[in-house]
């Protein structure tokens, strides 16, 4: 197992009055969320915008610092330790962006955007230029691209210069933060696979997170989903897509398109009623009661725990008797 991660909680305060001093509120962005990742291992996170994901990936990361909860990584509880505590373990712990025309600094090269890295960790000399051409080739790139600047390259190519830079101090954990979004769907696939591929390579470990449950089957050896802040359901990538379990996980698989048109036409498209309540306020009992098509007397008065239901297929639902408090 390389990362642990028990109750954790991140509350964001809401601020008003004189000067914004005064607490009106907490934004319950991430709420006793539990999980773990083994080495080697790719787990999906999934869920709605505004459910948390991004969130846990950057408590993780110690980019926010989490409210309460730990977060084990090297039998260490990188929540509880201070900024220069954790420097030594940010070189293990890496990100892939979201928005690769955002995520570069348009007044870098290539060069000094994969470096950057190297140079926080004095890497200088003949072994900084060395590494740095091993690295664009590494993500398919050519070492001569290095002077260019972002501007100069495609979606793709600067999605690939992203993880090239997470790579530059040899991670066993990277963080990818909806890192297909913002590309074509044929750059997509390419950029699945070398993610894959760089897995198989180097032994990493990914945290994916994504909206996009097609790519997630694709690359995930297990997948979580998410809503409002807590974990639905946790199973191994073939249970969760094959037999859901949560009747959130079931209406959103059920709206992912299905190439052969005959059983596209069959099938039941589960129509979720309402709107994702406020994390400002969210709802008594299971959060998602307001929306859910099984819900029943006791959803709004009870909070279910997490259960097993079958080996390694974990759900927070009443419907199952695991999961009762």
């Amino acid at each position: 197992m390389i990362l642990e991660v028990t109750n954790l909680t991140k509350y964001f305060p809401v601020t008003g009055g004189f000067f914004g001093r005064k607490k009106l509120a907490e934004v319950k962005a991430v709420d006793g969320v539990s999980f773990a990742i083994h080495k080697g291992e790719t787990l999906g996170l999934v869920g709605e915008s505004g459910s948390g994901k991004t969130t846990v990936g950057k408590n993780i990361l110690q980019l926010q610092r989490p409210t309460s909860g730990e977060i084990w990584f090297k039998n260490k509880d990188l929540a509880s330790l201070s900024n220069k505590e954790l420097r030594p373990y940010r070189q293990k712990l890496q990100v892939v962006f979201q928005d690769p025309y955002e995520s570069l600094d348009p007044r870098f090269t290539a060069a000094d955007i994969i470096g950057e890295p190297l140079r926080l960790h004095k890497v200088k000399g003949g072994e900084y230029n060395k590494r740095i051409a091993e690295l664009l080739k590494l993500v398919g790139l050519s070492p001569y691209m290095a002077e260019r600047y972002p501007h100069e390259f495609s979606g793709g190519q600067r999605q690939r210069l992203g993880v090239a830079r997470a790579l530059a101090l040899q991670p066993e954990f990277i963080v990818c933060d909806e890192p297909l979004s913002a590309l074509d769907v044929s750059i997509q696939a390419q950029i699945i696979n070398l993610l894959d591929d760089l897995k198989n390579k180097f032994g990493l470990s990914y945290l994916f997170i994504s909206h996009d449950l097609s790519v997630v089957r694709h690359i995930s050896d297990r997948v979580m989903v998410m809503y409002l802040g807590k974990l639905m359901e946790v199973a191994d990538r073939d249970s969760m897509y094959e037999k859901p379990l949560h009747p959130y996980t079931q209406a959103l698989l059920s709206a992912v398109p299905i190439p052969d048109p005959a059983v596209e036409a069959e099938r039941k498209v589960i129509i979720l009623k309402g709107e994702v309540p406020s994390p400002l306020n969210p709802p008594t009992g299971c959060v998602f009661h307001p929306r859910c098509f099984k819900a029943f007397e006791d959803c709004p008065k009870v909070v279910p725990v997490m259960g097993e239901t079958s080996p390694g297929h974990h759900v927070a639902c009443l419907l199952y008797k695991e999961c009762w408090p």
